[in-house]
């Protein structure tokens, strides 16, 4: 009786020493697994070559704590390697034509540059992730002549380009191993050997989720990387991402303008999204513009118009990770060229004090921070939803109200709600509002009120 108790209590004790592991593993994997860096933080990219007149390293290592000032953390660089010269675009080339992935592009600095702006940059406390364009290569990389089966060809046995247009570069074919090794081996290369902190995965939907997982399997025996999908697959966020492209709000928010669709729908959507697509770990970008929207759409004032100020509001109070493509904060009004130099013109503009405020706003208030670590949205009833989305968020303690009106008329309506009492500080103005249970609102159009419970 005594040897059948010993071995009861030594099989509870290992069934429990398991149970606690699975659980353990469950609660890390699959969204465990994002630094705690990332919690509240904001995203910047930076176009190393249109940053300025010399377009090197070195100039985006000295305007680092100008970005920092404005509560951002991370800053996602476009490709930083060799440019193939066959079938080039343009007289510089795509970012994106890459001949080598262990290379630094001549044209941005050296290795040791490229080092100390990674250095700096983790002096600041901020991040560095690279964009990583795992899809195609240029014409003349080495693979082409040491590892002719790592591309896809057509019936003829030749390269093919991914896209038609994108003639400067040729497809993968992932059902290599050899490639994949390879690939994943660059990856590591640059965490291992400079200190990086993650990539932004171009266009990710057109390579095999399985091997962006295995990717990020590898990266995390170097280090606890932050990974980005330019894509928005739902399953990205099993194992391989921490946060992808909400192109579909962006989508949304330009219907929106365009009168196709009203605030309502927009609220129902992100709704959606969050109930029924991505789960709440799930990190989910959001922008206004990005390197893609400004050389081949239009820039913010071309595409949001008056609208701008309040979608830029939403971006920050809502769910998600906002992102600032390099210029934003200083009016950027042109769409830069994408295959020649094209300067940003840096000058004073106050765009720059509103996403420091928004930015740092969302820094210091755990109710706007990511992913896990933030409130969920709270709607507001106001009557007049097809023009006001209000709603609010709380976590630990913190509190915001966020009242959009998303048109372009002015709006008079009322809010009945006990969530809605107390005291709050305007982000923008610094003034103070002290609510009853009911109010009533008025918003000129495309309006806002943005407020951080005192």
């Amino acid at each position: 009786m005594k040897t059948f108790q010993n071995w009861r209590t030594m099989f509870i004790g290992a069934t429990l020493c398991i149970l606690a592991t699975l659980v353990a593993h469950s609660s890390q994997a699959p969204y465990g697994m994002y630094p705690d860096w990332a919690k509240d933080t904001s995203i910047y990219e930076v176009n190393v070559r249109q940053f300025s007149d010399e377009g090197t390293f070195d100039e985006v290592t000295e305007y680092l704590p100008r970005i920092k000032a404005m509560g951002i953390d991370i800053v996602w660089v476009m490709p930083i390697h060799a440019i193939g010269v066959e079938n080039r675009k343009g007289s510089l080339g795509s970012y994106y034509s890459i001949i080598d992935y262990k290379s630094v592009n001549p044209e941005f600095g050296t290795e040791q540059d490229f080092q100390e702006f990674v250095d700096r940059a983790h002096e600041l406390g901020m991040y560095v992730i690279l964009d990583w364009v795992a899809n195609h290569t240029a014409w003349d990389h080495h693979w082409t002549k040491t590892n002719p089966e790592f591309y896809e060809k057509n019936e003829a046995g030749e390269f093919i380009p991914p896209v038609e247009d994108w003639t400067d570069v040729i497809s993968l074919d992932y059902t290599q191993p050899g490639l994949r090794a390879a690939m994943i081996d660059a990856m590591v290369y640059w965490v291992q050997e400079f200190g990086v902190d993650g990539y932004r995965c171009d266009v990710a939907e057109e390579v095999p989720t399985d091997f962006w997982n295995e990717a990020r399997r590898a990266l995390n025996e170097v280090a606890q990387v932050f990974m980005l999908a330019e894509g928005q697959l739902p399953e990205f966020h099993d194992e391989a991402f921490d946060m992808s492209y909400a192109w579909r709000q962006m989508g949304e928010m330009r219907k929106l303008v365009a009168g196709e669709i009203t605030a309502k729908d927009l609220a129902d959507y992100e709704a959606f999204e969050r109930n029924e697509e991505y789960p709440v770990e799930a990190i989910r970008m959001k922008f206004l513009s990005n390197h893609d929207e400004n050389s081949w759409h239009g820039t913010v004032e071309d595409d949001y118009g008056p609208a701008a100020g309040v979608l830029r509001a939403y971006t920050v109070a809502s769910r998600g990770m906002p992102l600032i493509y390099n210029g934003e904060e200083a009016g950027l009004d042109e769409m830069l060229l994408f295959f020649e130099k094209d300067l940003i013109d840096w000058r004073p503009h106050p765009e720059r004090e509103t996403i420091t405020r928004l930015l740092q706003w969302k820094k210091g208030n755990q109710a706007l921070w990511n992913g896990v670590y933030g409130g969920d949205l709270v709607y507001f009833e106001t009557g007049a939803e097809d023009q006001v989305w209000a709603f609010h968020r709380e976590k630990n303690g913190d509190k915001i109200l966020a009242i959009l009106n998303l048109s372009p008329n002015a709006v008079t309506f009322s809010i009945n709600d006990s969530a809605l009492a107390g005291s709050y500080r305007d982000v923008l103005t610094d003034q103070l509002h002290t609510f009853d249970e009911s109010e009533q609102f008025t918003l000129g159009a495309w309006a806002y009120l943005l407020l951080n419970a005192e």
